[in-house]
């Protein structure tokens, strides 16, 4: 496992001329995230303190999680399923998301993680374009699984934590009736172990392809943004069914053997400086609406005591330079940012030991090559904006869209993977997010795809046209804004935008749904007929912040 010198006297470019990789032929990330811990020194080692909404308590040990991760391995084979095999895990932040998704990757089947807010249709798409075999989900979801079962032909099981029913297998069931003991499938490092689909600014959502070496491949970040050490306590407010939470949040840490508090309930900033104080958490892991929130708590920092608390990172947004002011002046950490998406993470970063520079995305982790680079995959100088690009083969670069080979193509550039952000360097290598490349929304941490936003709201019966851009919010970083072009007879009104906003809250995941909307009698166009969202972003950033 790699080890790395930190601290005040950190020298960058020495760590990135040192950094060797530790990816051997052969390599199962779900033994390599927790069972290499539980037949070790880790065995009795809380790696998990789970509570709920509800105020009820759990913890699981390293050698627990491998035994519940076992036994859901084993249970997936006797259902049929085995190297290969995609299964959807559309669970809330319970422990059953550990063990499903461990278990999938120790016997080779593939995992899906998706979220708890899809409708019926969301689903049925995702189940759909992998192929998935079998859906684990809780009571509160599996109606919306049921919606759409007939109409997914290769989903043969729904497993429903609990009991289950008669159209369900039962989660406890089927530990229960597993076998104790799991041969591991021997797996290569390149062999697909999950997919995460990510929203793209037109067409439908694509599964980007992850490799089990996918955790090793991130271990830069979690050594160098994220902070590690072998006491730590490590939180991410957000759901396991993103890949940032999933990362930062659960298998990085894991894989190093750091314990985690996992949190099943709605954000409530109170309620996390209360859990920050109670398990004595080390690092925190969240996005920048979570930190806005935090900052809103009158007298935080004298009420909870966050003395354990030595490392903040952010991601999923760029931050404001006032909220990273504000944290430090009341509770004395610097917030480290960092840049990614689902694709490549977060390979930029802020790093511990290193000047910070407010606003700055960072630099580089060592072992990760980045640059700035024009459309034909040349650098550019410091000060030139271009697009970020990741240098192809990075061992934590997805391999590729599933069953999308012409859109894999349209992501390289000779050598790089182009990320889609607009970015710059200075003359010392830090780097400065300039903005999107393309019309990809951010809003309070989600990536949200326009085309999805439009073909919901166009879905109702009022609406002609529509056009969906991100709105700068204070509080949130950004927004959904639609821009509504009405069909002939319909007027606009307050009651007729709330009553689209509800449309799209009741069939579709209700981050999507645009927080405002304005009707307008056309939307700005290209000779070829292609909506130019570019002029209505750059139009309410100047309406809002006067840039």
């Amino acid at each position: 496992m790699a080890r790395a010198r930190r601290g005040k006297g950190f020298d960058y470019d020495r760590a990135c001329r040192e950094w060797k990789w530790d990816i051997p032929e052969f390599l199962n990330m779900g033994h390599d995230s927790c069972d290499i811990h539980a037949v070790g020194p880790y065995r009795n080692k809380i790696a998990l303190y789970w509570e709920n909404e509800a105020g009820e308590e759990r913890k699981y040990t390293f050698s627990d999680m491998k035994r519940q991760s076992d036994r859901f391995g084993g249970a997936l084979r006797e259902l049929g399923l085995g190297k290969g095999d995609r299964f959807i895990v559309m669970l809330p932040n319970v422990p059953e998301f550990q063990a499903s998704f461990l278990g999938g990757l120790k016997i080779g089947a593939v995992p899906i993680p998706i979220s708890t807010m899809y409708s019926p249709k969301e689903i049925a798409y995702r189940v759909n374009d992998s192929g998935s075999v079998l859906a684990v989900t809780c009571p509160q979801c599996v109606k919306a699984v049921d919606a759409v079962r007939g109409d997914c032909p290769a989903l043969r099981h729904v497993v429903v934590t609990g009991k289950g029913g008669d159209a369900h297998l039962s989660f406890d069931e089927i530990m229960a009736k597993a076998p104790s003991e799991l041969e591991l499938e021997r797996t290569r490092s390149d062999d697909i172990a999950f997919l995460c689909y990510t929203s793209g600014t037109t067409g439908n959502p694509k599964g980007a392809v992850h490799l089990h070496r996918w955790a090793r491949g991130n271990d830069p970040g979690f050594i160098y943004w994220q902070g590690y050490n072998e006491d730590d306590l490590v939180a991410h407010t957000g759901n396991l069914n993103w890949i940032y939470p999933l990362g930062n949040g659960f298998l990085y840490a894991w894989r190093h053997g750091a314990s985690v508090l996992l949190y099943d309930g709605r954000f409530d900033p109170g309620k996390w400086f209360s859990l920050l104080e109670k398990y004595g958490v080390t690092n925190l892991a969240t996005v920048p609406t979570a930190l806005r929130m935090m900052l809103t708590v009158p007298d935080a920092e004298r009420t909870y005591d966050l003395k354990p608390l030595r490392r903040v990172i952010s991601a999923g947004e760029p931050l404001n330079p006032e909220v990273i002011e504000a944290w430090k002046k009341r509770f004395g950490q610097d917030i480290h940012e960092g840049i990614g998406m689902t694709e490549v993470m977060v390979y930029l970063s802020n790093i511990q030991g290193m000047p910070l520079r407010i606003g700055s995305c960072g630099k580089p982790q060592p072992g990760h090559h980045c640059a700035v680079i024009d459309g034909e995959g040349n650098a550019m100088p410091p000060n030139a904006p271009g697009m970020l690009g990741v240098r192809r083969g990075d061992p934590g670069l997805f391999k590729e869209y599933w069953n999308k080979p012409e859109k894999t193509a349209e992501c390289f550039v000779g050598d790089w993977f182009v990320s889609g952000d607009t970015v710059s360097t200075d003359e010392d290598g830090y780097y400065w997010f300039k903005g999107r490349g393309d019309d990809l929304i951010k809003a309070s941490g989600y990536r949200i795809s326009p085309f999805e936003v439009e073909s919901a709201v166009i879905e109702h019966p009022a609406v002609l046209e529509c056009a969906a851009v991100q709105s700068p919010d204070e509080m949130r970083g950004g927004i959904v804004k639609a821009f509504v072009v009405l069909k002939a007879g319909k007027e606009p009104s307050k009651e007729l935008a709330k009553d689209i906003q509800n449309y799209v809250k009741a069939n579709y995941a209700p981050y999507k749904y645009p927080r405002e909307i304005e009707f307008v009698s056309a939307l700005p166009k290209t000779q070829s007929g292609k909506i130019i969202r570019k002029q209505l972003r750059e139009q309410e950033m100047k309406k809002k912040t006067g840039k």
